[in-house]
């Protein structure tokens, strides 16, 4: 996961819709059924999307009150603690 990509989805989110993140998300994940894809075009695909969910996650934290940096930040904790265990 990318920050500073997630941090730009976030802000595209709260510019635009979550709509249009979740629409890219379910479009990318039907990219994957193509069996002619290479494992590295998968690994980009797969790295697209988990950004775009952390991205909804982020965006949700800051509608629970949180400011973009301490959502950020929990995220990116919580990502990080997930990967360490």
């Amino acid at each position: 996961m990318k920050l500073p990509i997630i941090k730009h989805l976030t802000n595209f989110i709260e510019e635009n819709d979550e709509d249009f993140v979740i629409e890219a998300i379910e479009t990318l994940e039907s990219i994957t059924e193509v069996s002619s894809l290479k494992d590295e075009e998968l690994d980009v695909i797969g790295e697209l999307i988990s950004n775009m969910y952390g991205a909804i996650e982020v965006d949700r934290m800051k509608k629970d009150g949180m400011s973009q940096k301490e959502a950020l930040n929990t995220f990116m904790e919580r990502v990080l603690g997930s990967i360490d265990k």
